[in-house]
């Protein structure tokens, strides 16, 4: 009866050790600098349904970003089983870009002005989507 209990508890606690760590990542294509912004807890809800603040990087960003990558740690998956998924904590890590956008081919670049409506805004997405898959690669928007 003792080796069950043993087998039974090892088998509960196996699955805590075999999760692995969610990870994504989003490139611009920019040359990434050594600054990073990083929140190590980022407060989701209901597995990530209700998603987390937007890192507002625009301030310590002034070339733009690089790249941005969410990972789920072990301690974040581990809340997040504890509270049953209510509350599902996420790290985020924003990479900052060095030159901006000066080594890109001009062409590729679309500009909107901050205050345009939102059928401009869609229209120039679109456009860069476009030109992207025409020239087979990255083309930006950016916003003055």
């Amino acid at each position: 009866m003792d080796t069950l209990m043993k087998r039974l508890a090892f088998l509960l606690v196996l699955p805590l050790f075999l999760t692995g760590c969610y990870n994504a990542q989003v490139t611009t294509g920019l040359t990434p600098s050594a600054e990073v912004i990083e929140v190590k807890w980022a407060h989701g809800f209901i597995y990530g349904l209700v998603p987390p603040k937007v890192v507002e990087a625009e301030d310590q960003c002034s070339n733009g970003v690089a790249r941005v990558e969410t990972k789920l740690s072990f301690l974040n998956q581990l809340v997040q089983a504890i509270t049953f998924g209510i509350y599902s904590p996420m790290s985020i890590s924003v990479t900052c870009a060095t030159g901006g956008m000066a080594a890109t081919n001009p062409a590729d670049i679309i500009d909107v002005q901050r205050d345009s409506s939102e059928e401009i805004v869609i229209e120039s997405f679109s456009k860069a989507i476009k030109l992207s898959a025409e020239n087979e690669r990255a083309a930006y928007v950016q916003f003055k």
